[in-house]
């Protein structure tokens, strides 16, 4: 059974959003006050965390930002808060997603389901079964990618990643040298299709190219191949720049 950290004020909601969840075999901890929550969730270790954005004590933002510090478990943030600043806000501080509380239950556990699985390690029958190309570690030039550890090193330095930009990375990387649009990034990491508006896939490569020290106006490691999409060069990483 996954195990979930809920912080949220409205007791009411918290107990809905909970009761609904544990039908569904997903045990939850709910935490009312936002200045408490760092500690309730580095305590009960959970398999993802969902933050309410307006919260006594300390807001779902800075705590989002706080924890990606420490602990690189998926975040969501389930507001009521329709603001396209605040998801693009949420999603540059390291959260994996941005739901509104008026999303249908059964839409929201599927998007749960789908951050829960993509933060599980592969057993090794998933491993055997695995494509080729996906080796368990990669490497080009002086990035290392250890798909089994999730870890990434670049020359030497460890490079702190949250789940999403990992899985972000290790999309890319396995496809070097293609080119791959919003659309198949949205349907491979989300499980959603690109609708012509969302802009979370270009706010997690400009997030992700920060980490890695590409260059913000002149990429040339995760390159924009203009109306087309995204481009991981795999030559690109012989040096610390251009």
């Amino acid at each position: 059974m996954n195990k979930i950290v809920y912080v949220e004020d409205e007791i009411e909601v918290g107990e809905l959003i909970s009761a609904y969840l544990k039908k569904h075999d997903i045990e939850v901890i709910i935490e009312t006050r936002g200045d408490r929550a760092e500690a309730t969730i580095l305590a009960a270790k959970p398999d993802l965390v969902l933050l309410d954005i307006m919260l006594p004590g300390k807001d779902g933002m800075s705590l989002c930002r706080d924890l990606r510090t420490q602990w690189q478990g998926p975040i969501v943030l389930l507001t009521s808060l329709d603001s396209d600043m605040n998801h693009i806000l949420a999603l540059e501080i390291g959260a994996n997603d941005y739901i509104l509380k008026t999303t249908p239950p059964a839409v929201l556990l599927a998007r749960l389901r789908l951050h829960l699985r993509q933060s599980q390690p592969s057993t090794p029958s998933e491993e055997r079964a695995s494509s080729p190309r996906q080796s368990r570690i990669v490497s080009f030039g002086k990035l290392t990618i250890d798909m089994l550890n999730r870890q990434v090193t670049l020359d030497g330095e460890i490079i702190a990643l949250s789940t999403a930009d990992f899985d972000l990375l290790w999309e890319l990387a396995s496809h070097a040298g293609q080119i791959l649009n919003r659309d198949v990034l949205l349907q491979t990491l989300r499980g959603v299709s690109y609708d012509g508006m969302d802009r979370s896939i270009d706010v997690a490569i400009s997030r992700l190219r920060k980490k890695l020290y590409d260059s913000a106006t002149e990429p040339f490691r995760i390159k924009t191949i203009r109306n087309k999409g995204y481009l991981f060069a795999p030559q690109a990483w012989e040096t610390d720049s251009e």
